[in-house]
Formats: structure tokens, sequence, C-alpha cells
């Protein structure tokens, strides 16, 4: 497999802290709610440094509520909505932060794409669920891309190449790529939100259906790649 061509950036693997001062800023929250007196300068200080972090969880956000909707309005109120919900002070960490926030745009991402067209989120018939060959593992890494890698595609300034060859992409391909590859959800996640909230069509949906239609798109991106290699 060649190298990429794009170059490398920061991580997105969702078990990796949001900036590095995110779990500080999570200790420093949580503290603040142990009910005793605050000296106020701490905790303005303390809040804008929360104001800091939200506004990197909606960012990533609006990167992958973009590639599951499109740019526009739907994808802003969709990120207000996730953010106006989820309990993101009463989380652990960062990590469960950014966790809980990726799954509950999932969930209301899924549903509004069932509303505009539940039959393109329909699950795979017996017919369509041979092995893929072109890649055996249910891994990122092996379409030739790192985490780093794909952020650069996301944010970088080549990032039309991952969006036009998104729009190339049925409907479920896109879904469940970017819910396992961008926004770090497993297999199981992401079966469990087609199944229930893709419509009738979609309740077939199992973790092994969802592992191997994303073999089949990361075999997709390992073509795209070779091909943008080869043109350069």
């Amino acid at each position: 497999m060649p190298s990429n061509p794009i170059l490398p950036g920061s991580s997105i693997v969702p078990e990796e802290p949001v900036h590095p001062e995110g779990a500080a800023i999570f200790g420093q929250i949580q503290g603040m709610l142990d009910g005793q007196a605050k000296d106020p300068a701490a905790v303005e200080a303390a809040l804008a440094e929360w104001d800091g972090f939200l506004e990197k969880i909606a960012a990533e956000l609006y990167h992958i509520s973009s590639m599951l909707l499109g740019e526009g309005e739907d994808s802003i109120r969709l990120i207000e909505r996730v953010l106006a919900t989820v309990d993101l002070p009463a989380c652990h960490d960062h990590v469960e932060a950014r966790h809980n926030s990726r799954l509950a745009l999932a969930s209301q991402a899924v549903t509004l794409l069932a509303g505009r067209d539940a039959p393109s989120l329909a699950a795979p018939g017996a017919e369509d669920s041979g092995p893929v060959t072109c890649i055996e593992d249910d891994d990122l890494e092996a379409a030739g891309v790192t985490p780093d890698e794909l952020e650069q595609m996301i944010s970088g300034p080549e990032g039309h190449r991952l969006r036009d060859w998104l729009e190339g992409l049925s409907v479920s391909l896109r879904v469940i790529f970017v819910l396992r590859a961008v926004a770090g959800l497993s297999s199981p996640e992401v079966a469990g939100l087609l199944a229930g909230l893709g419509g009738p069509a979609a309740e077939d949906w199992t973790p092994d259906a969802v592992r191997s239609t994303f073999r089949q798109a990361l075999c997709s991106l390992a073509s795209q790649l070779i091909h943008a290699t080869a043109t350069r």
C-alpha cells in the first residue's frame, strides 16, 4: 500500500484528550461542584477554559455532522441540540464527555436521515453479506490511513478530497464510515443506532454487518488514496 499523500495532522481518536489540558479542565469544573465557596476570579477563569473546551467539542461535532448531513443549518441545529441535552459536567472525564456527545449526535443524525430517506439506511440482505477480500481487518489503518492522517484529511487544506469521496458513497456506507472512523463509535454501537432509529428497513443491522460494510468503505478509501498518489 503506498503511503497516504495527505500530510499528517493531529489525532482524532476518541480516547485522546480534546487538547492536552482537557483532563485538567474537567478536574477543575468537577472540583467546583463540591458546594464550597470559591474565589470569583478562579471561577471566572475556569469557566473561560470550559467555554474553550466546549468550542473544541462543538467544532469536532460539526465536522462529523456535516459529513453525515451536509454543510448548513441542519448540522448547526444538530450541534446546538446535542450541547444543550448532553450533561457534559456530569461525565467522569473528557473521554466520556466526548463519547457521549458523539453518541447523542449520531442518534439524532440517524433519526434525521431516516426521516429524509429511510430506505437508504436499509440493512444488507443475505446476498450482500459475503466476505470482502480487499481488506480483512475492521480497522482504519488497514486502508493505509492513520488517525493523524484522517484528521488532516478532514480539516487540512485538501479536505475536499475526503468530502468528494464521501459524497460518492451510498448513505449507509457513508454513515457507517463516519461513525466508525471519525466519530470512533464501535460496530455494536453503530448497529444499535441503525437498527433502533433507522426505520423498519434498518432493523436487521448487526455488528457483523456494520463491520463488513465498514471494510467495504475502507476498500473504497484505499482505492481513492492509490488514485490520488498516482495522479500527484
